[in-house]
């Protein structure tokens, strides 16, 4: 999806931070809910209508309905789909590989994440490659620092999908600057040296998103003018997180704990909010 350029990195406050955290903890419980009802037998569809309830119910917006004509609530994509799959008719089975990307709005503020899982047993390649985009992504998140330069989430991402094996970062496709627009400055890539790009400001607010393939980087968009595969077929995992960048440390404002426990293994301290 395409984001707003050419505008300064915006800088939130922290009652506007506070905003963010009910966004995204709507995105939270609801990527989680998925993730426990997802089974074989669904369709994509299914998993749309259950976003939008959950949004109705906590009394939020879609950021993706509408968005430049997107029809749906969220992204469901499935196998060698990388992102940007729209809910359909496609049925889920068992083995699949299935990235979901959400976003909620709350007094209009945004929070954007996505979860990549299996449906029933995944097969160890999968498996291995759903793990590593998601250690990728803390790696990333734990350079969101105050001091930091934008390149060092990029470079740890790719230094952490690098170190483990034969996988691809995905360069097509970047995170972004998030806040009152779902699509902000800056674009954050998932790979580069450490050290370049914008200083890391207190009020600043990133979505951090690896996509990460078992072949190749190429892609394309399918005639939906959506969906990007992976131009092999291989499959890919896509996860991604939304952080704003306090005094204090990074608080991931889409993950259910802010973000402690994964940030504390990666030696990051981060004070408990809510």
């Amino acid at each position: 999806m395409a984001f707003r350029r050419g505008n300064r990195i915006e800088l939130k406050t922290p009652q506007q931070f506070l905003a963010m955290r009910q966004a995204g903890l709507v995105v939270a419980h609801t990527l989680e809910h998925v993730r426990q009802v997802a089974a074989a037998g669904m369709t994509t569809a299914d998993i749309d209508g259950i976003a939008r309830a959950r949004l109705r119910d906590a009394g939020a917006t879609s950021s993706f309905l509408g968005y430049h004509g997107y029809p749906a609530t969220i992204c469901v994509s499935v196998n060698e789909e990388v992102v940007h799959g729209i809910p359909g008719r496609r049925p889920l089975h068992d083995g699949d590989l299935v990235s979901v990307d959400f976003g909620a709005i709350i007094d209009g503020w945004h929070a954007d994440a996505a979860i990549s899982f299996g449906i029933g047993t995944l097969d160890d390649t999968s498996r291995r490659l759903v793990d590593v985009t998601e250690r990728a992504l803390w790696a990333g998140l734990a350079k969101a620092i105050v001091g930091n330069r934008l390149s060092d989430i990029s470079h740890a991402v790719e230094t952490c999908v690098r170190a483990d094996g034969a996988w691809h970062v995905i360069e097509d496709y970047v995170g972004h600057g998030i806040g009152s627009a779902m699509h902000m400055e800056p674009p954050v890539p998932n790979y580069g040296a450490p050290g370049k790009g914008p200083e890391l400001r207190v009020g600043m607010a990133l979505a951090i998103e690896p996509m990460v393939t078992v072949g190749t980087i190429d892609t394309r968009v399918l005639e939906d003018d959506w969906t990007v595969v992976t131009e092999d077929d291989s499959r890919a995992a896509h996860w991604e997180h939304t952080v704003c960048i306090t005094p204090e440390g990074p608080w991931v404002t889409t993950a259910i704990d802010g973000g402690v426990a994964r940030l504390a293994a990666l030696g990051v301290t981060v004070p408990t909010r809510d």
